[in-house]
């Protein structure tokens, strides 16, 4: 079957470039064996989380930009930085949407018990970020080993209680199974009751994330009316429901818009020819399909996500078979102790690519004509230490995406 475009990862890059591209009115294939990181690390939208609490995060990415010509964000630019941004926020209408507090960083709590600056915070946090300012109970589960209540609660020098749950008093519970049993009327029933008993002198209450799936607005919402406090979530170790809340939320809207999704295969061969992709070939036991298109978009992450592999000589990209810039040896690779004070030069390994992110070679000439790339995989950048992982992947997938369509 002939496409206008596909691509390959799931994660939030190759979601935001579907979007694009379906919205342009374009054919769209995207395949994936999973939903990228999304499911792991992604609760809120970092951009650039190095920056000031008190920095507008508009003039911090813009001086960026001017300081790192060689980072996606200098090859996205900050004009088309923000129109992702926006774009990704269209997906995400109130009741459940995210948003800044004064357009500046906000910092807010984590399960490991830290205060971490982010941009852009779902609705189910935004109390969260002035909680310090409130007295606070933080709430955790018998059971759910992810989220220690109280732990939390000695670090944040607030209260914490862990409430038995009646689901499985004596299993070990996975935050997954608690979303699903909070949008049970019944259970947030016993819960709301069983908060209010432990309520002192709080005025605002903590939860892991993960206050459901589909209507995490509507859980909290009922927890308040069912406690009169204040509700905000926690970020906590993965899995990220609010993570896989934007990949279902994406995935069903691109549905309706007529992307075709094939999830759960990754794509087992590419056929080139000169400087063109041709086709794709993807395994669906026990046959192989082919899908071909004009433009293709490669998204599929760094080291976890299997879009990058190492050796123990090089570091390489196993689809395309793409040239990575790295550092000369593998002794290179990283610093001489784990924690040091500069990042180790593996993070800043990568695809390289023109300013349209066509991959290039390391003097600079085009490799394959019709492909793009996006997201993580691309060099020059830290996303850890930067705190800038999901506005690179929304930012160069909106990008690659709109390069590839010649706007």
């Amino acid at each position: 079957m002939h496409y206008d475009l596909i691509i390959t990862g799931m994660g939030l890059s190759g979601l935001m470039a579907a979007k694009t591209a379906v919205e342009a009115k374009q054919k769209v294939l995207i395949v994936g064996k999973g939903m990228g990181s999304l499911c792991l690390f992604s609760n809120t939208i970092d951009v650039l989380g190095l920056l000031p609490e008190t920095m507008k995060v508009r003039d911090g990415l813009s001086q960026w930009i001017k300081d790192h010509p060689e980072h996606p964000y200098g090859k996205v630019g900050l004009e088309k930085t923000e129109e992702a941004l926006s774009s990704f926020n269209s997906f995400f209408p109130p009741p459940y949407a995210f948003q800044s507090k004064n357009e500046t960083n906000s910092l807010i709590p984590t399960g490991a018990g830290t205060l971490r600056p982010t941009y852009l915070i779902p609705s189910t946090m935004m109390k969260g970020i002035i909680f310090k300012e409130k007295k606070t109970l933080i709430i955790g589960f018998k059971g759910y080993k992810d989220f220690y209540a109280y732990r939390l609660a000695d670090l944040f020098k607030c209260r914490g209680v862990t409430l038995s749950l009646p689901e499985g008093p004596q299993a070990e519970i996975s935050a997954t199974a608690i979303a699903r049993w909070m949008e049970q009327p019944t259970f947030r029933e016993f819960i709301g009751t069983e908060v209010k008993k432990q309520i002192k002198d709080e005025v605002s209450v903590g939860f892991p994330a993960v206050l459901g799936v589909n209507d995490p607005m509507g859980v909290r919402k009922d927890l308040e009316k069912r406690t009169g406090a204040s509700i905000f979530e926690i970020p906590v170790l993965p899995p990220s429901i609010p993570g896989i809340r934007i990949f279902n939320q994406f995935k069903a809207r691109l549905l309706r818009k007529g992307v075709t999704f094939l999830l759960g295969y990754s794509v087992s061969k590419v056929v080139l020819r000169k400087k063109r992709c041709e086709t794709i070939e993807v395994f669906h036991p026990p046959i192989t399909n082919s899908y071909s298109a004009d433009r293709y978009i490669l998204a599929t992450g760094r080291f976890m996500g299997g879009g990058l592999k190492a050796d123990w000589e090089r570091i390489y990209e196993p689809l395309f078979d793409l040239p990575v810039h790295q550092s000369p040896t593998r002794q290179e690779w990283f610093q001489k102790a784990f924690f040091n004070a500069q990042p180790h030069p593996i993070h800043q390994s990568g695809i390289l690519t023109d300013l349209s992110f066509r991959p290039i070679d390391e003097k600079g000439e085009v490799i394959l004509e019709n492909v793009w790339v996006a997201g993580t995989m691309l060099a020059h950048h830290n996303f850890i230490d930067e705190k800038s992982r999901e506005g690179i992947e929304i930012s160069t997938g909106y990008t690659a995406a709109k390069k590839a369509l010649g706007s």
